[in-house]
């Protein structure tokens, strides 16, 4: 979860800027958390203390209004809508982090993976890119290696990971979409050295930048046993009291399923 948090703010000032190289500050004056911390955590209160997704995401979004959400989204919320809208955008991948970090089972990962996007994101893209996503995070954070966690998303989801960051960033663009933007972030952190390599590497394609890093930094935390204390410090000093009420929380509870066997 923290992974993710930090991921989006350092990625929130790359946002539509079509960044292309690694070499940029990791923290500047403008860097804050977006849509993708505010769902995030908004996921994580779901599995802590129970309730039901579609108010806690319009409660969310009444809290923070100006968060950066997808107009689709904003306008579910915002005029009270119970029924999903069939999305397959990236918005169910880059909210489910704290699902792959509280199960014991990959069955039960991929379950609530399915439940937590569905709500809004129906649409089988939709879905799958939750589901990779939350699967990804539990696999790296209960000892596969990232020759087996390749596999396993290619096997299962169907996603092509073949394909280095040096081929994909040329041509990359702005995608928004589960399966334009997703099976990228994996590779961003099958690629990295250490957490904040991942970050740089999804921010480095150009794309969108805050949830690209946001994926890839949930799946580099578990695989790397955490985020270093520079940038976790520099990213939680963004969020507010709620924010930080409800991380804190997780990570009390939760926090030790994060470091590797």
């Amino acid at each position: 979860m923290l992974g993710a948090i930090a991921g989006d703010v350092i990625g929130s000032v790359h946002e539509g800027s079509g960044t292309k190289t690694k070499e940029f500050p990791l923290f500047v004056e403008d860097s804050r958390f977006t849509d993708d911390t505010v769902l995030t955590v908004a996921v994580a209160q779901k599995l802590l203390r129970g309730g039901d997704y579609v108010d806690l995401f319009h409660d969310y979004v009444r809290r923070y209004p100006t968060a950066g959400y997808g107009g689709t989204f904003c306008r579910w919320a915002e005029e009270g809508r119970r029924e999903p809208y069939n999305s397959w955008g990236n918005g169910s991948a880059m909210r489910v982090s704290a699902v792959g970090t509280i199960f014991d089972t990959l069955e039960e990962v991929v379950a609530e993976a399915a439940r937590s996007a569905e709500v809004t994101h129906n649409h089988s893209e939709g879905v799958k890119g939750a589901q990779a996503t939350a699967a990804a995070v539990f696999l790296a954070r209960t000892g596969s290696s990232k020759a087996d966690i390749r596999a396993h998303i290619e096997s299962v989801y169907g996603y092509d990971l073949s394909r280095t960051l040096a081929e994909i960033r040329p041509t990359y663009g702005f995608q928004v979409s589960c399966q334009g933007s997703v099976p990228q972030s994996l590779v961003a952190f099958l690629e990295s050295t250490d957490y904040e390599d991942a970050v740089r590497n999804a921010i480095s394609l150009g794309g969108d930048a805050d949830t690209m890093a946001c994926i890839a930094g949930a799946v580099a935390e578990a695989f790397y046993s955490g985020v270093p204390d520079h940038i976790a410090d520099a990213a939680l000093e963004r969020l507010d009291a709620h924010l930080t009420g409800v991380f804190d929380e997780f990570t009390e509870r939760y926090g030790a399923r994060l470091r590797r066997s």
